[in-house]
């Protein structure tokens, strides 16, 4: 890979197309399973029906699905004066730092937040009323700093006994991608979800999993197909418009990841048979766990340390590149040494043109935007043929982004 070609040097502008306002679907189908699938195998591309994704997956293979689950992550507070506050949460801060814990905090808690009408807040208060367990209740915010465009935001509540994620699922509001343009109704609470949703703290969806129904997913298994599941908990990140001109200045964001003991033994077990994620985000999870392996492997650092794949780690010329297989058992063994039996870590990668897939052969996914990190993680599995893939799609009136139509990439 040569200064030219390295993903860093990419530009955006180069991974662009029109998208018509009127192509992004704003409501979801009645029906999840009833969307369209593009499928494209090799550059060959087939017009389907989500519910044929059993006949067109490759023989064998696995599907690895990201069971995080969107939380109510929007707070509307209001000032003395009546003037309202938004408060979107976007990670915790203290007492922790870990999702799991940090939902269950009582009392007070501390997260990092976006402010919308920030500005008539300049100190004091807000607060918000709501209802739990059918008794009332209220939360109130103190804002302690601001930097990078967020706000370190501290958050008491009465009766303190409530669980956080309780407080967020009775107060909240459901975070629905800014570029739908409407409140979230009381459909989006369960058609903005996966049916296998498991672990809260995502603040967006993994939309490629919405077009899963039970029906599907046991004609999948008595297909004889496996799945497996992994937790990355999609951050407010996931919309970040790419404003560089080159990607070396794109910052990508953060995002915390669960992989269980078991997960990475039935991935040892697998091999060499296709690995298909379901979504961008099973697929970021999957390919960060083979460079937290590597960099285990590379590394003499602590164990106890916390673990990150960094945005550029694969592209470096002094990173290892051991075996797939190799990756994996340094994870089992980590998990051995710390007695842990699930990995919890961070990841920005971003997968550009450019990247070596080690662990993922295919791709279930929806139609993403413009300019945006998730079309460039398609380019890079499919190469220069995610243009002929999204013309076909504009062509043949598929509907796009979190609420459109599937497409079954197949390199």
């Amino acid at each position: 890979m040569t200064p030219d070609t390295a993903p860093q040097a990419l530009s955006i502008h180069d991974f662009s197309y029109l998208l018509p306002p009127e192509r992004i679907a704003a409501e979801p189908l009645p029906d999840r399973a009833a969307s369209r699938l593009l499928v494209s195998r090799g550059g060959v591309i087939a017009d389907k029906h989500f519910t044929d994704l059993p006949a067109e997956l490759p023989p064998g293979a696995l599907l690895v699905f990201n069971d995080t689950k969107v939380v109510r992550a929007r707070l509307f507070c209001q000032k003395p004066t009546g003037a309202v506050v938004e408060l979107f949460c976007l990670e915790p801060v203290a007492p922790h730092t870990a999702l799991e814990p940090a939902m269950q905090q009582t009392t007070a808690c501390t997260w990092r937040c976006l402010v919308g009408n920030g500005k008539r807040w300049k100190d004091g208060p807000v607060t918000l009323a709501f209802e739990a367990h059918g008794q009332p209740a209220t939360l109130t915010a103190h804002r302690q700093s601001a930097e990078d465009g967020t706000s370190l935001v501290r958050f008491s509540w009465m009766p303190a006994a409530l669980p956080f994620a309780e407080v967020l699922q009775a107060a909240g509001r459901l975070p629905l991608p800014p570029y739908l343009n409407r409140p979230a109704t009381a459909a989006d609470a369960m058609r903005y979800q996966t049916v296998y949703a498991a672990h809260e703290g995502a603040v967006a969806a993994p939309t490629a999993g919405l077009h899963f129904t039970p029906e599907l997913l046991n004609k999948l298994h008595a297909s004889g197909f496996a799945t497996a599941h992994v937790t990355l908990h999609v951050g407010a990140g996931t919309f970040q418009p790419v404003k560089a001109e080159h990607m070396a200045d794109h910052p990508m964001h953060t995002e915390p990841l669960v992989a269980t003991a078991a997960l990475l033994r039935q991935l040892l077990a697998h091999r060499p048979r296709p690995v298909i994620a379901v979504g961008t985000t099973s697929l970021r999870t999957l390919e960060s766990l083979y460079w937290l392996g590597a960099g285990l492997l590379q590394s003499t650092a602590n164990p106890a340390a916390p673990l990150l794949v960094a945005q550029w780690q694969p592209y470096a010329a002094e990173t290892a590149h051991p075996t797939p297989e190799a990756a994996l058992r340094a994870l089992l063994a980590h998990l051995e040494a710390t007695g842990t039996d699930a990995l919890e870590a961070r990841t920005c990668l971003l997968i550009a043109p450019g990247y070596e897939f080690r662990l993922v052969q295919g791709m279930v996914t929806n139609f993403h935007q413009p300019a945006s990190t998730l079309l460039l993680l398609v380019a890079a599995l499919i190469g220069p043929s995610w243009r002929s893939v999204y013309a076909h799609a504009l062509a043949n009136n598929y509907r796009f982004l979190s609420y459109g139509d599937s497409s079954l990439l197949l390199p």
